[in-house]
């Protein structure tokens, strides 16, 4: 199947801080990410953020369990990288833009290769729909908790 690439922006109407202190906070990240299952912290840096989580994802075909390696860029994004999982690899970042006005444009970026397991069950209308439902869902939810809270 090759690489898997999605990305969705949102216009968030909540100050960049907000929405950094909220994608930083990984802990917390299952109470507004409805795709991920479970996030358990294996490791931390020298300023106790976490690095390293053991993450359950819904991928909608079925439950993909992954080994994330995180690193943080204060004020405006976070990279990560899969040390192990079910899929062959996967990268994503968090862009945040301030917008002025106490608003930020967040940017959720995926890529992956699911490997020939996740491969044989992406192919055709699922692949779409997989892409939407990981973006969406990371975006949509970082907006609903950041304007919430």
């Amino acid at each position: 199947m090759g690489t898997l690439t999605a990305e969705r922006t949102v216009e968030i109407e909540a100050p960049l801080e907000r929405c950094y202190e909220i994608v930083a906070d990984l802990e917390s990240t299952p109470d507004w990410q409805e795709s991920m299952i479970s996030l358990e912290v294996l490791e931390r840096d020298r300023e106790q953020r976490p690095t390293l989580c053991r993450i359950v994802s819904d991928a909608k075909v079925r439950q993909a369990k992954s080994e994330i390696r995180f690193a943080h860029h204060p004020p405006d994004a976070m990279t990560w990288e899969q040390e192990k999982g079910d899929v062959k690899s996967l990268n994503g970042s968090w862009k945040l833009e301030d917008l002025g006005s106490g608003r930020t444009r967040a940017t959720y970026s995926l890529e992956a290769d699911p490997g020939r397991m996740f491969g044989l069950l992406l192919r055709g209308p699922v692949e779409g729909k997989v892409k939407e439902f990981l973006t969406k869902d990371a975006a949509e939810g970082l907006k609903k908790a950041a304007e919430s809270g």
